[in-house]
């Protein structure tokens, strides 16, 4: 029972990780219907930042702070130079331009940082604590602690303030909205720019374990999306609920099904994603889209 325990709390962790990366991609989902590409690399990209500013001499937290701050500055950016002029194409156009982004990211990542693998500082001691003869890492509880506090600052921020509340409705209603007299495109701005913060702290959480590299993110992207879809890829609930489940999940299957292991992890989340396709598309706590002819 200890090690069922132990395996459910590290999955929370990573999950929280897929899970804050995953309501990136609903955030910008909603307001464009379409999926970000570029957003892994992206959150790379803030992570090299704060590796950079740690190895000048900053401690931790206060390069934390200023990489989100430079992430939102960097996804604002990107939707105004990059995204806003293919806005009102067809969302091929827009899917290609994100892919488009994520090579050039992955490109400048690399040659500006290099393509060796580095260690990033984790800012919660390497310890654990003995709840109830369970063996908790103090990284997991504090990667856990951030995503979701993360999550919860972002909730109250759609939920209690009167920008937030026209994000909301952009996304909802973006011809509405214009009709009485919202900035749509400097709200998709900083939906971008809050999306890009998300992917920062998902990166940032992830490097102690993962380390450092320009691909770092390649594959969390993909975990992410899997949650995404699970949860309903226009839910931001879902997102987070999806993100959460999934890392439960694939760490219980890793520790309890010998097939599976570490190393079929990603098969098995690429799985979870097909099926949720096939029997339920709009995933647990999306909505289904009926479109008359």
């Amino acid at each position: 029972m200890a090690d069922f325990v132990q395996q459910v709390v590290s999955g929370l962790a990573t999950g929280a990780i897929f899970a804050s990366l995953a309501l990136a991609l609903v955030l910008i989902y909603r307001a464009t219907d379409v999926v970000n590409f570029s957003q892994g690399e992206m959150a790379t990209f803030a992570t090299y930042i704060a590796w950079s500013l740690m190895d000048r001499g900053l401690s931790y937290w206060p390069a934390f702070a200023l990489t989100l701050v430079l992430a939102f500055i960097g996804g604002a950016a990107i939707e105004r130079v990059v995204i806003r002029p293919v806005e009102h194409r067809p969302e091929i156009v827009i899917v290609i331009v994100t892919i488009g982004l994520l090579i050039l990211l992955n490109g400048l990542t690399g040659w500006l940082w290099g393509a060796e693998v580095k260690a990033f500082d984790s800012p919660f001691p390497n310890e654990t604590w003995d709840v109830g003869g369970v063996a908790v890492s103090v990284q997991d509880i504090g990667t856990l602690g951030v995503c979701l506090l993360t999550v919860l600052a972002l909730w109250a921020f759609f939920r209690f303030t009167t920008l937030g509340l026209v994000m909301r409705a952009v996304a909802n209603n973006p011809t509405a909205s214009r009709l009485v007299g919202v900035r749509v495109g400097w709200m998709l701005a900083l939906g971008w720019g809050l999306a890009a913060v998300l992917g920062a702290v998902a990166g940032m959480m992830a490097a102690p374990t993962l380390f450092l590299d320009p691909t770092m993110m390649l594959i969390v992207l993909i975990y992410a999306f899997a949650a995404a879809v699970l949860g309903g890829i226009d839910s931001p609930l879902g997102a987070v609920v999806g993100g959460l489940t999934l890392g439960v999940l694939l760490n219980l299957l890793g520790a309890y099904v010998d097939f599976v292991g570490s190393e079929l992890r990603l098969p098995t989340a690429l799985l979870v994603l097909l099926a949720v396709l096939l029997i339920r598309p709009q995933g647990l706590f999306g909505h289904a889209v009926v479109r008359r002819v």
